[in-house]
């Protein structure tokens, strides 16, 4: 009785002193903090998978938890109806125990890397749909989190139309090609036209010294003034 009295004072104090906005944004904290926290699944960043009828398919998922695992529950299902396999992880560095339920899936994660995936063998047209990979950790209060990753069959594989990568690599090694070129050029002018100066000053020079051997010869050959 006591501590809801406190606890209705504490609130009521905090709305009369306008402090109620402090308050919501810490509660904001602590949820963002919780939520860093939480167990998450991922299938990666590509969500849909084509694969060729008749072919094995890898569906990737793994999983990550800041606070760690203790008997990590999982399982892949097919558009919600149909259970492909279940497995536990009981603690960190511990090996997955599964239960195959389809004897076309194979799991092939490890716990070493957080990997729960799986291969599909053998799939069929009638294999399109979503396959979802769920997981709860207990050690947070039965967290829980999924990703989806959706597969569709084909005949056969789509070529890629590489024409537009060709003609950009094209234009991209001719405009480097033609910034070498100018280049190469530009240093090679500069280096005429620094050995044309060198030739200049060195003809000047050489002008300069004959001026001045002339005219002190000429002087040399004055004829001197009779006593």
């Amino acid at each position: 009785m006591e501590s809801q009295e406190r606890s209705r004072s504490f609130f009521h104090r905090c709305r009369n002193s306008g402090d109620m906005k402090g308050v919501s944004v810490l509660v904001a904290l602590l949820l963002g903090m919780w939520g860093a926290q939480a167990l998450e699944v991922s299938v990666g960043k590509v969500t849909t998978i084509e694969a060729v009828n008749g072919s094995t398919v890898l569906m990737p998922c793994t999983y990550s938890s800041c606070i760690g695992i203790m008997n990590l529950e999982f399982h892949w299902s097919y558009n919600k109806t149909e259970m492909l396999m279940t497995g536990m992880i009981p603690m960190e560095g511990k090996e997955a125990r599964v239960n195959i339920q389809n004897e076309r899936v194979e799991f092939v994660g490890t716990s070493k890397t957080n990997n729960i995936s799986i291969i599909f063998k053998n799939i069929t047209f009638e294999d399109q749909g979503d396959y979802i990979c769920f997981g709860k950790n207990p050690k947070e209060k039965n967290r829980n989190h999924s990703a989806t990753l959706t597969l569709i069959v084909v005949d056969e594989l789509r070529e890629v139309d590489n024409t537009l990568t060709v003609i950009i690599m094209s234009v991209v090694g001719a405009v480097i090609g033609l910034i070498v070129l100018i280049m190469a050029i530009k240093s090679l002018v500069l280096r005429l036209f620094q050995d044309k100066n060198k030739e200049c000053l060195v003809s000047s020079s050489g002008n300069d010294n004959t001026e001045n051997g002339l005219s002190g010869s000429k002087a040399d050959d004055k004829p001197k003034p009779k006593a």
